[in-house]
């Protein structure tokens, strides 16, 4: 009978976030530096505000993403990752190697940004 190696808990716990819907074009966005809320909604194609906050919310939860409150007139809102979010990049940039060379690009499969600026790579 073959040994099933335990799945570590942690480990689960980080893909599930880190795998979750739109989670990773936010952190891939936000591993270029401040964004403001608008920015980052142009340049996920397809993403709802809805979904957007709430991938925002979580990952302020988690600690990856701080949210700034500049005090203007209007108010401006952005997004930054902190340290524990900064420190995704090589795993992020893992998963971005691996999709060039394994993941066929498609019509759909072509994640631009609705300026243009590719997501992800």
């Amino acid at each position: 009978m073959a040994h099933h190696p335990e799945l570590c808990a942690r480990f689960h716990k980080a893909v599930e976030l880190i795998g979750g819907r739109w989670t990773g074009a936010v952190i891939q966005i936000l591993l270029h530096g401040r964004v403001r809320y608008a920015e980052l909604r142009d340049a996920i194609p397809d993403i709802s505000d809805r979904m957007l906050s709430e991938r925002l919310r979580e990952l302020e939860s988690e600690g990856i993403v701080v949210r700034r409150v500049i005090p203007e007139t209007p108010v401006r809102v952005e997004y930054e990752l902190t340290d524990k979010g900064r420190a995704l990049e090589p795993a992020i940039g893992a998963i971005g190697a691996w999709a060039q060379k394994w993941i066929k690009e498609g019509k759909r499969q072509k994640a631009e940004g609705r300026r243009g600026r590719p997501v992800g790579v």
